[in-house]
């Protein structure tokens, strides 16, 4: 049975993400960790005045928080009824990404799916701070969803790669399942600077070819100045329902995700993007 875990701030590019991941697993049997999390830091002098509740505003905190994860649990229910899909709800008074770290490695989560939604008025921003920082930290698969995304059962995956990974089962274990899943193509992407590739690359794209055996795919390359422009100029050629990568090390990776602004093509998010860790998971 697969664990995922559903952060929500009850807003509605949370429940978006929600409502992906449950149509994404809709035939797989799952349990759905619903999460959110409140960190009520001062008091309100009128509050603590004139408020005629003998609670404090922890467990007022606390209540609402509680209340809106049953509130989620109930719509997800009525909207997706699937007797495979089992929901539990964890209201925690801590800050998200430590909450979500914690929960990974408590429960052995298999994937995080949440929303993103990045600075209003700053569309250069991939990603919101918490999805930034959570992909950074968590030690799992994280999916990340873009707001007002439709699902869609995803039949291309785009998989870029420099090639400089040394892959694993393990860490391709989420890609091939969810190719299978959906009888999905694997489109696997070098951008290239200019140069051949390395005897160790040519290793390398020899041993993902291998794991790819027995899974719809195909290898592209295409030379580009930049790895964004790279994977911006195949989307657009391209029906792409998903993009997938590994959070290697190299540049590759964190130049693309981590920069504060983006290069001059505005590179966005607009499809569900899955960062695979390249370490170890849940620790």
């Amino acid at each position: 049975m697969k664990k995922i875990l559903l952060p929500t701030d009850f807003s509605e590019n949370a429940y978006n993400a929600i409502r992906y991941a449950v149509q994404l697993f809709q035939k797989e049997e799952c349990t759905f960790y619903l999460l959110n999390t409140y960190t009520p830091v001062l008091y309100d002098s009128e509050y603590i005045l004139y408020s005629p509740s003998n609670l404090s505003l922890d467990e007022i905190y606390q209540k609402n928080s509680q209340k809106g994860l049953e509130k989620v649990e109930k719509k997800v229910k009525k909207e997706f009824s699937n007797p495979n899909h089992h929901f539990e709800r964890i209201s925690a008074f801590s800050l998200l990404n430590e909450e979500i770290k914690e929960q990974v490695r408590q429960k052995n989560i298999d994937l995080v799916v949440m929303g993103t939604q990045g600075a209003t008025g700053a569309e250069q921003i991939l990603f919101g701070t918490h999805t930034v920082h959570a992909i950074k930290r968590v030690k799992c698969p994280l999916l990340a969803i873009p707001s007002g995304f439709a699902y869609k059962s995803p039949q291309n995956i785009l998989f870029p790669t420099d090639f400089d990974v040394n892959y694993t089962k393990h860490h391709l274990e989420v890609l091939l399942d969810l190719a299978s899943k959906h009888q999905a193509k694997v489109l696997v992407l070098h951008i290239s600077f200019g140069f051949e590739l390395g005897p160790k690359q040519l290793k390398s794209k020899e041993l993902l070819a291998d794991y790819l055996e027995g899974t719809k795919h195909n290898f592209n390359s295409i030379e580009k100045d930049t790895v964004t422009s790279g994977i911006y100029h195949f989307q657009k050629e391209n029906d792409v329902d998903m993009l997938v990568m590994i959070s290697n090390k190299h540049s590759f990776f964190e130049n693309l995700l981590f920069r504060p602004v983006i290069n001059e093509i505005g590179f966005q998010l607009k499809t569900p993007f899955l960062v695979i860790p390249s370490g170890k998971y849940n620790t």
